[in-house]
């Protein structure tokens, strides 16, 4: 009796671990968005090749947060980062209507890779504060996530620098990993 209480003591209070893939195209708001969660404030940012990798702690769970550059060059190899991903996060620019299309080129390749055929889907509709940016329906429609009928996914909208939409992400992410993790 007792080791069974304390099992289920454990599983409740114990930190929870996730690992996380967030990828988009370049200058989405992706590396914002990492600093953002961590530090709690904006940070100047270059455009990334390679990655950064941060630890975010939220709601007693650690996410393992892996922001790879976004640039055409390097998407090729965002496929290294694939395995073991739980959520991947999509980052879209929700102003840049030129660039749309690429993005859910991008996204539908991603996802048809087997190494994230279990990963949870998050989109993140950025810049949600600039006057023209597309509201999260427009994007749902332009990024053709209705036609995943197998994926899990979810579409947020988000301002990076003001952090608004971002933790309410991170909930859907958290809530939907860890349902896949006890299913």
């Amino acid at each position: 009796m007792g080791l069974s209480f304390t099992k289920l003591f454990s599983r409740l209070f114990a930190k929870k671990e996730m690992r996380i893939l967030m990828v988009g195209l370049d200058a989405a708001g992706k590396t914002t968005i990492l600093y953002k969660l961590k530090l709690g404030e904006i940070v100047t940012t270059i455009p990334t090749i390679g990655f950064n990798v941060e630890t975010v702690e939220y709601k007693n769970i650690s996410f393992t947060v892996w922001d790879v550059g976004g640039q055409d060059k390097i998407r090729p190899l965002w496929r290294h980062y694939f395995q073991n991903t739980q959520g991947l996060i999509f980052v879209v620019d929700s102003n840049d209507r030129d660039r749309v299309v690429e993005a859910r080129d991008e996204l539908h390749r991603m996802l048809n890779e087997d190494e994230l055929r279990d990963a949870v889907l998050l989109v993140f509709a950025n810049k949600q504060d600039l006057p023209n940016a597309m509201n999260a329906a427009e994007i749902t429609d332009k990024l053709g996530l209705h036609s995943l009928r197998q994926r899990h996914w979810y579409i947020q909208s988000t301002c990076a620098t003001s952090g608004e939409g971002l933790y309410e992400g991170l909930d859907w992410l958290s809530n939907n990993i860890a349902n896949k993790v006890s299913s």
